[in-house]
């Protein structure tokens, strides 16, 4: 290692030693290196709260969507997200990374926790989830080849894990049914500025990190150790010379794979096994000729095969933006249930949910929402006691604060 001048003239009067001298520029060195590697590296997250409450429901059964279980009747945290991230800059090999972490009891809810974290079962509620952490990858092929490898969500579905990201408070049944995090190797693809393509392989369609589909039975068959899950998706949006409906997207999406029941979307078994489900999501989003308005449609389908039959949902959306502050939001929902009665009594659901917003203070989001569920069959899904519905309507008023940061 050199040492200048002044470094060696302390030395020789023994006010330093060589040593030390060595540790400190070494020390120094990797300090730089590690701000280096910082100065792209950005923090960010939000703080999501709301209040809750379910009219006559008696504090029984209430709408079983995703992130709605137990905050009937009262205040709540819901989730606390910090992200850490490194986004891909512009160059040919670009790198980087995302890590998300979830505290509170949404993160019970995501349930991605390892196969190492102990029993799911039994030690259920850690109020800590990984949502996403994977490496990001650009290879300079064509128009750019972008990898994500690890911990990522689902590639399809109009709404988003993050609340924050959705137009309305309370999932839709859509969401609910869907796959949410998978662990594996991402590929995607833009063509050109309106058509853009994605395919990956994962070891699960179940949220559990590291989980395997061949380590339980299915069927009381073993599966081999290449039975993954595999998915893809396709999106085009239209071009600046289409009018009113420039910027309007369609997007389809497929994920089919193996995934451990208890902990599917919906809890859409009851057995300890693998089971082997498919989805297919078709949504768009599009302009209209009203300024300030966007209209949506999302269809959802999702099959257990050679168990309990298939669900599927079509939604529709529309968002106003009012004022520069000012934001409404409706979404209209009909869910039709062929046989999967673990996840809903009911074979038919209609839903309807109305949403305000207005964001008063700088980085806060604030919602006023009601929601309307009505069973369209003979059976009472709503309300009651004993795990046994007693309503066909189910009616919640809830308010939502989140902080971003």
């Amino acid at each position: 290692m050199k040492f200048n001048k002044w470094t060696i003239g302390l030395a020789a009067v023994g006010v330093v030693s060589l040593a030390s001298a060595a540790k400190a520029a070494d020390e120094t060195g990797t300090a730089n290196t590690v701000l280096t590697a910082l100065s792209s590296t950005t923090i960010s997250g939000y703080v999501d709260t709301s209040a809750q409450w379910n009219l006559g429901t008696g504090n029984n059964n209430p709408v079983p969507v995703k992130f709605n279980q137990g905050k009937q009747d009262g205040f709540n945290l819901n989730v606390v997200q910090v992200s850490i991230a490194k986004p891909l800059d512009e160059s040919e090999w670009a790198a980087g990374y995302r890590f998300d972490a979830w505290f509170g009891p949404d993160a019970n809810t995501l349930n991605t926790a390892s196969l190492n974290g102990g029993n799911q079962t039994f030690y259920p509620n850690r109020d800590f989830a990984i949502r996403q952490a994977y490496v990001a990858l650009r290879m300079p092929v064509g128009n750019g080849l972008d990898w994500k490898i690890g911990v990522f969500d689902s590639i399809i579905g109009y709404e988003s894990v993050a609340g924050p990201n959705n137009p309305n408070y309370t999932r839709s049944y859509g969401h609910s049914i869907e796959p949410q995090t998978h662990t594996g190797i991402l590929l995607s693809y833009r063509f050109n500025d309106h058509v853009s393509a994605a395919f990956g392989v994962a070891n699960t369609a179940g949220p559990t990190i590291n989980d395997r589909a061949h380590s339980t039975p299915f069927d009381g068959e073993p599966k081999q150790e290449y039975s993954k899950t595999y998915m893809a998706s396709l999106a085009l949006t239209a071009p600046d010379n289409w009018g009113f409906m420039s910027g309007s997207s369609l997007y389809g999406g497929w994920v089919i794979g193996f995934s451990d029941v208890d902990n599917a979307p919906g809890g859409i078994g009851a057995s300890d096994i693998e089971q082997n489900v498919s989805w297919v999501y078709l949504g768009s989003t599009m302009a209209t000729p009203i300024t300030n308005l966007r209209a949506g449609v999302a269809f959802d389908y999702m099959d257990v095969h050679r168990v309990s039959g298939d669900i599927w949902t079509v939604a529709c959306y529309a968002s106003y933006q009012a004022t520069e502050k000012l934001s409404l939001h409706e979404r209209v929902e009909y869910l039709r249930n062929r046989g999967n009665e673990q996840f809903l009594s009911s074979k038919e659901i209609l839903a309807a949910t109305t949403t305000l917003q207005y964001d008063l203070w700088k980085n806060v989001l604030t919602r006023l929402e009601f929601r309307w569920d009505h069973s369209l069959s003979d059976v009472q899904s709503f309300g009651g006691g004993g795990g046994s519905g007693s309503r066909d309507n189910a009616y919640m008023f809830a308010a939502n604060v989140i902080y971003k940061f």
